[in-house]
């Protein structure tokens, strides 16, 4: 009977919601707890202005991502993964830099477990890339991904995913190139288009059909500025893309590359 209550007496002490993080690298895969990141040598508490996700000021412990990038380097691209299928393509440099703004690697405390983002819905934990000083280096929403998973260092999008390119005969300086450059940034992290990408979240944008095909007139820049406005869905998950993330230039430079990519099918490839 004493060795049953002090079996159970141990369940209970244990957290409820720790949580493991896999970060790999060019010189192994390193895993993290809960504990050992909240007991990190570099963990700081941290005040965040503005969160992306819960729309207010937060207050979080945290450590810099750079110190779990060890040996990362600033031209490398990074894949960060959540646990709902989003997928982040994030270059290295931002979140290597130590001034400006600085990227943090949130870490929920089972013992004091952060809000929900909405009504039953669950926190952005048990891990959560947030950003000081976000606007001094045009931080997206698309780099705040939370509940991280795992980080991981891959090729460029380019290499990794040919199917994405768009035809090389057009100049660098094409819209359609600035619209891929765009949607690798604040797309690709939910969506796959020619079945090529890694996210897990949202339909491909291209296989079987383009939302340029189907959309008439401006409706699609309607809907990407604002889902709501075309289609009136409480649990819809795609959020608004406003002109502070994508100007008006830039998302028909979007448009311009999925227009593009609608002649691009994968099976013509």
């Amino acid at each position: 009977m004493r060795s049953f209550l002090l079996l159970a007496f141990t369940l209970l002490a244990l957290p409820l919601h720790a949580a493991q993080l896999t970060v790999e690298l060019a010189n192994g895969i390193h895993t993290w707890d809960t504990s050992q990141l909240l007991k990190h040598p570099q963990a700081r508490d941290i005040d965040i202005v503005g969160d992306v996700s819960y729309k207010r000021s937060m207050h979080y412990r945290a450590v810099p991502v750079a110190v779990l990038l060890e040996g990362v380097k600033q031209d490398n691209h990074l894949l960060v993964i959540a646990t709902d299928g989003f997928a982040a393509q994030m270059l290295a440099a931002p979140l290597l830099q130590t001034t400006e703004a600085r990227a943090w690697l949130a870490i929920e405390d089972p013992a004091h477990p952060w809000p929900g983002l909405g009504a039953d819905k669950p926190s952005a934990g048990p891990f959560y890339l947030v950003w000081t000083g976000p606007k001094s280096s045009g931080i997206s929403p698309e780099q705040w991904p939370y509940a991280v998973a795992e980080i991981r260092l891959q090729a460029s999008v380019a290499e990794r995913f040919p199917a994405l390119l768009p035809d090389r005969a057009l100049a660098k300086d094409d819209p359609v190139n600035k619209g891929f450059a765009l949607f690798q940034n604040n797309c690709l992290a939910c969506h796959r288009l020619n079945g090529a990408g890694d996210a897990q979240l949202g339909p491909d944008l291209n296989m079987p059909h383009n939302p340029t095909e189907y959309f008439a007139a401006d409706y699609l820049k309607l809907y990407i500025r604002n889902p709501q406005n075309l289609r009136q869905w409480p649990q819809a998950k795609m959020p608004a893309i406003t002109t502070e993330v994508l100007s008006d230039d830039e998302l028909d430079q979007v448009v311009a590359y999925l227009k593009h990519m609608a002649g691009r099918k994968a099976e013509h490839l």
